[in-house]
């Protein structure tokens, strides 16, 4: 499974891990490959204390950071995150708050306690990623990735000062070459049956679509893979390894609720929707009551991004106190129908490396045959 990825990153399989989990991070450093901490759900001051307990754990292997940098958002300034939250919410009209009550009273949500409030992710706002930067190359990273397109020039070249590698997501080859062009190293090449936000194109059609695209800089492939057999395609195609997010929800070491874990050990590969009702981008999730509520052709819509997740804050927080299992808001690819059973890190790692050496050998002696 040896790949110029390999000497590149000093790992063994390339296998690069997206996870919001910071033990997941380090699980997979220490079984081979490179994990990625996604930056977006945590505030800055969070994400130094997340990436402090990395370096402290993860036994010098090299690890990434993940943050979402998007090319078009609300335009929001402020001193600090209260005061963008602010500035957000008034953006959002009253038909779409009071669609939010009536959801909220139809599905009988309990209130949050005293004190306690929905704020929504901030870190899809261009202040506070670039502060996620900041934070990110003071730390001993080897890879910065952008999930939404090609990070800021000025991010790139800041990140190459470093000495880290630059990893940016694409859903069509226009959009690899893009990356390319403005400096990114690795191009990851995201089908649309991947988790979280994704383009229309299948993972089997684009990634050889994007290796032609970009020759020689690397490519990453991503969707639907979740076995040695699917690395093994990657591969063939043209990859040169693989980004797997949705594989590790369910591992020993994941933090999923209880209610989304039970969802996604339940769930087959049909069950999942790409819907705009949480971040106000297409992204695929587990499907719901929550996301049928927002088809509703009687309902508002949702907005854009970051004016979805802030709308929707306070529900989404009620539901996740509540541990509703038909509600809760459970992003994950079509490869959930593999993800039965709840395994340690490095068990998963093990398989995967076992079943793609199985393939090739199974390939290598039917073509001998």
């Amino acid at each position: 499974m040896r790949t110029p990825l390999c000497d590149m990153f000093g790992i063994e399989y390339p296998i690069f891990a997206f996870t919001h989990c910071r033990d997941v991070v380090a699980a997979v450093s220490k079984a081979g490959g490179l994990g990625v901490l996604g930056a977006v759900g945590f505030s800055p001051e969070q994400l130094e204390i997340e990436l402090d307990w990395i370096d402290e754990h993860i036994n010098g292997m090299p690890y990434g950071v993940d943050t979402v940098m998007p090319q078009k958002a609300v335009d929001v300034h402020g001193a600090d995150a209260e005061d963008m939250l602010a500035q957000i919410r008034s953006m959002i009209d009253a038909n779409h708050w009071r669609y939010v009550d009536e959801l909220m009273e139809r599905f009988d949500l309990p209130p949050l306690p005293e004190g306690e409030q929905g704020h929504g992710v901030l870190g899809w706002t261009d202040d506070v990623a670039q502060r996620h930067v900041d934070i990110a190359l003071a730390h001993p990273i080897k890879l910065i990735a952008n999930a939404l397109g090609s990070p800021p020039k000025d991010v790139i070249d800041r990140a190459h000062e470093h000495g880290v590698k630059v990893a940016a997501l694409a859903g069509k080859a226009v959009h690899a070459q893009r990356h390319v062009n403005n400096g990114v190293d690795i191009v990851v090449a995201q089908g649309y049956e991947a988790g979280g936000h994704t383009g229309e194109i299948s993972t089997m059609v684009l990634v050889p679509e994007v290796v032609d695209a970009v020759a020689p800089a690397p490519v990453l492939a991503a969707g639907g893979i979740g076995s040695g057999r699917q690395i093994a395609a990657a591969l063939a195609l043209g990859a040169q390894g693989v980004w797997l997010g949705s594989l590790w929800l369910t591992t020993a070491e994941s933090d999923s609720s209880p209610a989304v874990l039970g969802a996604y050990l339940d769930a087959t590969s049909a069950d999942t929707v790409r819907s705009r009702c949480y971040t106000g981008k297409p992204a695929r999730m587990l499907r719901n009551a929550w996301t049928e509520a927002w088809t509703d052709e009687n309902g508002p819509g949702a907005l854009g991004m970051p004016l979805q997740n802030i709308l929707t804050s306070e529900a989404n927080a009620r539901i996740a106190r509540s541990g509703r299992k038909d509600l809760a808001f459970a992003p994950v690819g079509q490869i959930v129908g593999r993800m039965n059973e709840v395994r340690p890190v490095r068990d998963v790692m093990y398989q995967l490396v076992e079943e793609y050496i199985e393939t090739v050998e199974g390939l290598e002696q039917g073509a001998r045959a």
